[in-house]
């Protein structure tokens, strides 16, 4: 059978009798078994859950004519990145250090797609503790871009990224805490995006840096992304950081392209961000030059409040209470504890770590200014396209400037997503970033929606 590729389509089948959510199931594991081999998405497979999930929502279908009302994600296969504990079923964080740990509850996230109806197929890879920007990074070995097997997938929610990329699952969950779903999202060719900071629920999430961690998603439709964002998101009293402010909307119609991000792009992925401008300006859009001034420091910036926040978060991974001792920690996770604790030291907090949260309100200061005059900010969501496997991984410096024209949304707490937006010349997916002002989820995807009816890019799939 043929896959479907957004929620409605899925629905609308299943409500037709058309097939089963068994036989949704049997699809996917299908795809699954023939190609994950190769691409290595998956940590965990679920399918004696995914069945049992299953046979529940075909019998509430049968029984329940109002089912797909009470269900917003009635019958959606999703699977979730190995952050996010999930209740019997083993939570690596993609590290030897977590091998065999089996959560005894799930996070909120996961509770509330299963109570949308969403059915989980599998934990996806990722690069080790969310460390990355490649996906090479994973203690159960590389994930592959199904694109071109020679590339990255982007990280660090590579496995994520690829098992909507690949067709193993209709949605996925990642994490974004400087781009990890963006970049990859851009690098396979999906929908990606990331809330405002505390807009959604980061309890039973590992977590990397707790400043600047946010609960995100993969799909192939902006308007799936809407309807998984209002499942996910709100208050669950767990995590004091939630603020269920409503939404802001806006009809400037004006779209700010900040000059600090234009710099040193490849050629494909300039001439898809100057393609996107004209198909946007065709829908009404008009575009003002802004200026983030402080920009230029958000790199360094970001790389030294996360790794003081990765130096404290690891700390509780000891061998004592769970998971296995310290020698299972890989080079760049042993590299983030040693940065991280070096600008938490005794003589070098000011100097650093005070400094940093110091540029970092700048940063946010700069974004606030520049919302003022525009709805959201037109940008690349990497300066290439994806690179090839082992191309940046020997220098930590190059694999950090990945996140050039990401990290300043984690900084700045506000909302972004990434969109497919053209092929380049390798045959590799190029992606633009739209980012809106805190709470402006709705005007990124309103903005989304409208660009991908103009657009066929998210409707393409890799030949595998």
């Amino acid at each position: 059978m043929k896959l479907p590729l957004t929620i409605n389509q899925l629905q609308t089948e299943l409500k037709a009798k058309k097939y089963s959510a068994v036989e949704i199931v049997d699809t996917y594991l299908s795809a699954i078994r023939k190609h994950d081999t190769t691409l290595n998405a998956f940590i965990t497979i679920t399918d004696e859950y995914a069945y049992k999930q299953a046979k529940n929502i075909d019998e509430t279908i049968q029984n329940n004519p109002n089912a797909f009302d009470e269900f917003p994600l009635l019958g959606v296969v999703i699977s979730v990145k190995d952050l996010y504990l999930t209740k019997g079923i083993r939570t690596t964080a993609a590290s030897k250090v977590l091998e065999d740990y089996v959560p005894q509850y799930s996070a909120t996230v996961v509770e509330r797609l299963e109570k949308a109806g969403c059915i989980l197929i599998g934990k996806t890879n990722c690069d080790a503790w969310a460390h990355g920007g490649s996906g090479e990074n994973s203690d159960f070995g590389n994930t592959l871009n199904p694109w071109n097997l020679d590339y990255v997938p982007g990280g660090s929610s590579s496995g994520s990224a690829v098992s909507v990329a690949a067709n193993f699952a209709l949605a996925s969950m990642g994490t974004d805490t400087g781009g990890s779903v963006r970049l990859p999202a851009s690098f396979t060719g999906t929908v990606g995006f990331k809330p405002t900071y505390g807009r959604v629920s980061r309890y039973g999430v590992v977590s990397m840096a707790s400043s600047l961690d946010t609960m995100g998603h993969f799909t192939h439709s902006v308007e799936d992304s809407e309807k998984l964002f209002a499942v996910t998101k709100g208050a669950d009293h767990k995590d004091s950081t939630i603020a269920d402010r409503k939404e802001i909307t806006s009809q400037k119609k004006v779209l700010g392209i900040a000059k600090e991000y234009m710099e040193g792009l490849d050629d494909d992925v300039a001439d898809v961000l100057n393609r996107s401008q004209q198909q946007l300006e065709k829908l009404g859009y008009s575009f003002k030059e802004v200026s983030l001034p402080h920009m230029k420091y958000a790199v360094a910036d970001y790389y030294i409040i996360q790794p003081a926040e990765v130096s404290s978060n690891l700390n509780r991974y000891d061998g004592v209470r769970y998971g296995n001792d310290r020698t299972g920690f890989g080079s760049e996770a042993k590299r983030r504890i040693m940065l991280g604790t070096y600008v938490l030291s005794s003589g070098y907090y000011d100097a650093y770590y005070l400094k940093a949260m110091k540029v970092r309100t700048k940063i946010i200061k700069d974004f606030e200014k520049a919302f003022e005059t525009v709805d959201a900010l037109f940008t690349p969501v990497s300066p290439t396209p994806a690179f090839k496997i082992g191309e940046k991984a020997a220098d930590p410096l190059k694999m950090y400037m990945t996140d050039v024209f990401t990290v300043s949304a984690n900084l700045a707490g506000i909302p972004g997503i990434s969109l497919p937006a053209g092929i380049g010349n390798n045959n590799l997916p190029i992606g633009i970033q739209l980012m809106g002002p805190q709470f402006g989820e709705n005007i990124l995807f309103d903005i989304g929606k409208k660009f991908q009816s103009v657009t066929d890019w998210h409707t393409r799939l890799p030949v595998i």
